[in-house]
């Protein structure tokens, strides 16, 4: 039986598929398992304990540990392999989802399954924005990571503060902000996805991007969480 040989176009648009496939299939695992983390963590005592007692230092040294994990993930993507790449992201999903423990405890259960499908919807209508728009975003972006810088020093602030009137600000300003970051990241996987070749280069791209997708939905559930999540 006769087979067909793909053309180059063929073969590009292929690599796109996988490329793009390999991004949200990441960003998926990275979700499931932070979930699974956070609520572990809010079921076992003794975990719990170990991250909230006392003055929360073992909640401030995962926020630690995860900042420093995209640090060093950003650093040396491009010097280590596919399977390093991949281990430091799940690290990150699940210290990240050790430090989310508490909306299980602070919020509502129905209340937090409610406002995670509506941050689903608008993270999904805002990446097939991006994935669909033929207008050039990165303009966009650089406004969007100066309003996302701002938002990391008005959060510091308010850490000393402690302003309710603050913090529903930054949750509202932080919404729209990734909102946007979600349609302009979209973009710019899909315009790296036309130069994907498949090679252990493009996949570590592809977890990268997965990366900042996962942080663009989470910050955007988080948003709405704080603005209209119903509280125990």
């Amino acid at each position: 039986m006769a087979t067909t040989a793909l053309t180059k176009s063929e073969k590009l648009a292929l690599e796109a598929r996988k490329f793009i496939t390999r991004v949200y299939g990441w960003m998926a695992v990275a979700l499931i398992i932070s979930g699974l983390s956070a609520l572990f963590a809010a079921t076992s005592e003794p975990l719990y304990k170990l991250i909230w007692s006392g003055k929360h230092v073992g909640f401030y040294v995962l926020v630690v540990t995860e900042i420093a994990l995209v640090i060093i993930l950003s650093a040396i993507i491009g010097k280590i392999s596919v399977a390093a790449a991949a281990f430091l992201f799940i690290l990150y999903s699940i210290v990240n989802g050790l430090t989310l423990s508490a909306i299980f405890l602070v919020f509502e259960i129905h209340s937090i399954g409610v406002v995670f499908f509506i941050s689903a919807g608008m993270f999904f209508a805002m990446s097939l924005y991006g994935r669909f728009t033929k207008q050039d975003l990165n303009s966009a972006g650089r406004y969007l990571m100066m309003a996302l810088f701002g938002l990391v020093i008005a959060s510091v602030v308010n850490l000393l503060l402690k302003s309710d009137i603050l913090q529903w600000i930054i949750s509202m300003v932080s919404l729209v902000v990734f909102i946007g970051l979600t349609a302009y990241d979209t973009n710019k996987i899909v315009r790296a996805s036309e130069l994907a070749d498949g090679s252990d280069t493009f996949k570590k791209a592809a977890i990268y991007g997965a990366l900042e997708l996962y942080l663009d939905f989470l910050n955007i559930f988080l948003s709405l969480l704080n603005l209209f999540g119903k509280k125990r």
